[in-house]
């Protein structure tokens, strides 16, 4: 094969990938591996467990302070990390820097699912990845799972699904198919915090189509646009929080899934907070933004308001 030929991209999809003729990926951003442990900080603790050795599914937990009454059970949260279903990881510095400060914050117990990342897993690999994840944790609900963390701290009928950009749509899918699916015995999904979230729009999205062969790209698909979607009205929570960025480009399309959830006739209460003079995540990229610590405190509260 002619060398250059081999060089040739066939698809750009920047800020994400490129594709070249010859099929190879080349990613613009890799995520950077940061270890588990103890975080000296905040006290949380974390560690990475496998999900499915056959998928090569895993996740990484965290754990709060836990003092006085070991025997303590926390509120816990089913986080997917965003990055455009082809980038970013569980095990990557900005999300464990966040879930650390975040679990310190609002004392839950946090499992952030690693899912298989497109193009070289297709979509919907990483929806059936995120499933399966969310099976795992809530096998640990009779207390006989295969961690000790979750079947010691945790309150499974106090169960929070989370995401940020294309993870917050991740979420929003596994909160659907735990609608229409009997989960175990003492699991209740409280609520869904969707932050930035992806969904589509009228035009099609071509990288999300070639994310998704199976996919128009486009609204008429109920991935990328809930309202099609006839599970809508059943969402299995009692409470949404809808979270975007005023500088955003996905900022409409969060607004336009808040219209959608509260038109349904799905019965819970929904809230939809927008931070001014703010773009895409950046509570994630900039921690000590001014309009970081107030957002963190909004998720914190939304979790812990009984």
């Amino acid at each position: 094969m002619d060398s250059s030929a081999s060089e040739l991209i066939v698809h750009d999809f920047q800020p994400f990938f490129k594709v070249y003729k010859d099929g190879r990926i080349e990613r613009y951003m890799v995520s950077n591996y940061a270890p588990p442990g103890f975080d000296p900080k905040t006290e949380v603790q974390s560690k990475d467990v496998a999900i499915s050795a056959e998928s090569n599914v895993s996740a990484r937990i965290f754990l709060p302070k836990v003092t006085g009454r070991p025997d303590r059970k926390f509120p816990l949260l089913v986080h997917y990390h965003g990055g455009g279903f082809c980038g970013g990881s569980a095990f990557g510095s900005i999300c464990h820097s966040f879930l650390n400060t975040f679990v310190s914050m609002a004392n839950v117990v946090a499992v952030s699912v690693d899912y298989r990342l497109a193009p070289e897993h297709p979509l919907p690999i990483a929806y059936d990845d995120a499933w399966l994840g969310l099976q795992w944790v809530v096998s640990h609900a009779n207390g006989h799972g295969p961690d000790p963390w979750l079947n010691e701290h945790v309150d499974f009928s106090k169960v929070f699904l989370a995401g940020e950009s294309a993870g917050a749509n991740i979420a929003h899918d596994v909160a659907l198919r735990a609608s229409v699916t009997r989960l175990d015995d003492g699991v209740k999904i409280v609520g869904l915090l969707l932050v930035h979230p992806f969904f589509g729009r009228k035009e099609p999205d071509e990288m999300y189509k070639y994310l998704c062969p199976t996919s128009s790209g486009s609204d008429d698909d109920p991935r990328l646009n809930p309202g099609v979607d006839p599970r809508l009205p059943k969402l299995c929570c009692e409470r949404v929080l809808v979270c975007v960025a005023e500088k955003d480009w996905l900022r409409d399309r969060g607004k336009g899934y808040y219209d959608s959830l509260v038109n349904s006739g799905w019965g819970g209460v929904a809230e939809f907070v927008e931070t001014q003079d703010a773009d895409h995540c950046f509570f994630l990229f900039d921690p000590s933004h001014h309009k970081a610590e107030p957002l963190r405190r909004k998720f914190a509260s939304f979790i812990n308001d009984d």
